[in-house]
């Protein structure tokens, strides 16, 4: 095969997966966004938290609404990385060994997420039984929203956050480090680097308790956090710089709410 043909072949194939990743995203965006106008509308008609148990609908309504707001948040982030892996796979290929498809890659990192998702519906599900939710899913409580702004800010400075974000932030380290054949291997490659991805930004999520989880805005400020830690080049001094914020925000919180 000559440079010509492999490199039309990498154009292609590097299309048609950033196509793939686009709309899969769009979908996800605009599910929330609908979603999101829906509880708007509904504004002054929501009522105060139940306290029932939640029926199995509920709950999988909870976990599609929080697999679709990941998905949505953690895929762009994650783009670098599965494009590198279809480069990688296609110049295999083509020295004659196994290609494996991306979406492979891809599932094992989203699978991550959704075992993720599903105690962030544990604990939305505790929250609203301890009446610790409004109908918009934000914390009423002062208190617990200042400890979670301050403890989201230490743990930016933490060596485990560090290791996890340069993890992320090194796409072909990782790539050259923990490849495996084959596609359970690419599928086992996607679940450590969601893994990695999950000790990265799983404090950041709880922020969605904060602002809202169904917060169109703060959703995507979280998501833009996340792209401008993993990608721009002092991403990791500008994460440690929002912590320093994080942590006077929780103080300040903290003090409103406190009877000093």
């Amino acid at each position: 095969m000559n440079s010509a043909t492999m490199e039309d072949l990498l154009r292609r194939d590097r299309q048609l997966v950033m196509g793939g990743l686009v709309a899969v995203i769009a979908l996800c965006w605009g599910y929330l966004f609908v979603e999101a106008a829906s509880m708007a509308q509904m504004g002054a008609m929501l009522k105060p938290m139940s306290s029932d148990p939640w029926t199995l609908g509920e709950a999988s309504l909870v976990l599609v609404m929080w697999v679709v707001m990941m998905t949505a948040m953690m895929l762009p982030s994650a783009t670098p990385m599965i494009l590198l892996h279809t480069t990688i796979s296609r110049n295999r290929q083509a020295r004659g060994q196994r290609a494996v498809a991306s979406g492979i890659f891809a599932s094992g990192y989203l699978v991550v997420w959704l075992a993720f998702s599903l105690l962030a519906v544990v604990l939305q599900y505790g929250l609203e039984r301890a009446a610790l939710l409004s109908p918009m899913m934000t914390m009423t409580s002062l208190v617990a929203a200042g400890v979670v702004l301050i403890g989201a800010g230490i743990y930016q400075w933490t060596p485990l956050k560090d290791a996890c974000l340069r993890h992320c932030r090194s796409p072909l380290d990782f790539v050259l480090t923990h490849w495996r054949e084959g596609r359970w291997g690419a599928f086992m490659m996607g679940l450590r680097h969601g893994v990695y991805c999950v000790g990265c930004c799983w404090v950041l999520m709880l922020l969605l308790f904060v602002g809202g989880v169904m917060n169109l805005l703060w959703i995507a400020g979280l998501a833009l956090w996340v792209l401008v830690e993993k990608l721009a080049p002092a991403g990791h001094w500008l994460g440690r710089g929002m912590g320093m914020v994080l942590i006077g925000w929780g103080i300040a919180t903290l003090t409103v709410a406190l009877p000093w």
